[in-house]
């Protein structure tokens, strides 16, 4: 018991904690340089900026808004909007628009395909050398495109998230702060796992065709990249706005993502290979071990308590190390019951045990098929 109960916990740390800290010490020890602000004359590509959408009329205004405002030189721009099945006024709206502007064009599909199949055909109507790729909900900073293709003037970087900025007191918001910390290192010392599909970058020559089914476009095309020994790498300076979900939606955003993380590793097995392309000790330690995580914390609850107080004790400093340890988790998962009533604690605690539920409901839907590819 005791044996599981170090391996389990070993585990969680090094995931949770000892990899991060590992990853900032090894950007700040060897970082990777990225480009600097260009001098004239500038790096500047053409952009397509791609939008797929269903039923966005709520957001399609003010994020056209964002776009047009975009300070990038007018005629390099043109933004791409697909309705994928909308119902409600989005065409509408975005044709009033395209109206107005000839570089807004939209393309439409009467039936619900999915993100996949719309960013496929987004690319193939792209007249750009750089893709642009955002969603409906999240406006971009005045300075995103140029921030993001400064970064592309390298060759040597194949893909460019932007910051996504959580606003709100929702504990997913200091959870994100976490994770863009960790992209962050990740990206200073070689290449990211993943992008934020709000805001990322691409030549359209390295843009790989999507499988239709496939649930992570945001982790797909950076993975690819990575395989043909492109960076993938993080913007601070391009950045989208969001406001943090509450821990009941963030549930359901974190189920399909992870369901999305299984389905990557069943269909580019090679990710874990070492010599297969950049990334993949990044794989394993920021992806791979965050699926295993939730049954370590099953096997060391339960190891805890079967060796501190049903089996006899092979010492009584053990047991009285595995009761702490039992009676310590069982603490934590009241507050975590308790989430905001416990205070900024209890909530942490509520978004930890919701992310790691997540992964178990994740591999379920995956077995059995039924994590939808539509948004």
């Amino acid at each position: 018991m005791s044996a599981l109960v170090v391996a389990a916990l070993a585990l969680v740390i090094y995931t949770y904690a000892g990899y991060p800290v590992i990853a900032a010490l090894l950007a700040r020890a060897r970082p990777l340089p990225l480009p600097t602000p260009s001098r004239p004359p500038a790096f500047e590509p053409t952009v397509s900026v791609c939008l797929s959408i269903h039923n966005g009329a709520a957001f399609i205004e003010s994020k056209l808004e964002s776009l047009l405002a975009l300070d990038y030189p007018a005629e390099k721009l043109e933004f791409l909007i697909f309705s994928d099945g909308s119902t409600d006024d989005t065409n509408q709206l975005v044709a009033a628009y395209a109206r107005r502007d000839p570089r807004v064009r939209l393309l439409t599909s009467e039936l619900r395909q999915g993100k996949p199949t719309a960013l496929n055909q987004l690319c193939a109507a792209a007249r750009g050398e750089v893709l642009l790729m955002t969603d409906v909900r999240q406006p971009l900073s005045r300075g995103a495109a140029r921030a993001l293709v400064e970064v592309l003037a390298d060759p040597e970087v194949g893909c460019v998230s932007g910051n996504l900025e959580l606003q709100g007191e929702a504990a997913s918001g200091a959870y994100w702060r976490y994770e863009k910390f960790l992209r962050a290192s990740e990206a200073r010392t070689g290449s990211m796992v993943g992008v934020s599909g709000s805001i990322y970058a691409i030549r359209k020559a390295d843009f790989p065709e999507l499988p239709p089914d496939v649930i992570l476009d945001d982790m797909w095309v950076p993975l690819r990249c990575s395989l043909r020994r492109k960076r993938v790498v993080f913007c601070e300076r391009a950045v989208a706005y969001d406001v943090a979900f509450d821990d009941d939606k963030e549930f359901t955003r974190k189920v399909r993502t992870l369901a999305g993380n299984y389905q990557l590793l069943a269909r580019m097995p090679e990710l874990m290979w070492p010599f297969a392309g950049h990334g993949w000790f990044q794989m394993l330690s920021h992806k791979v071990l965050r699926l295993l995580c939730p049954w370590a914390l099953l096997v060391l609850l339960a190891a805890s308590w079967v060796g501190g107080f049903a089996l006899p004790p092979s010492s009584p400093s053990e047991q009285l190390v595995l009761q702490s340890l039992a009676v310590g988790q069982l603490a934590f998962y009241l507050v975590a019951f308790a989430g905001p009533v416990a205070g900024r604690f209890g909530r942490l605690a509520r978004t930890f045990v919701v992310l790691n539920a997540a992964a178990l409901v994740g591999l379920w839907r995956f077995a059995r098929g039924e994590q939808q590819v539509t948004w």
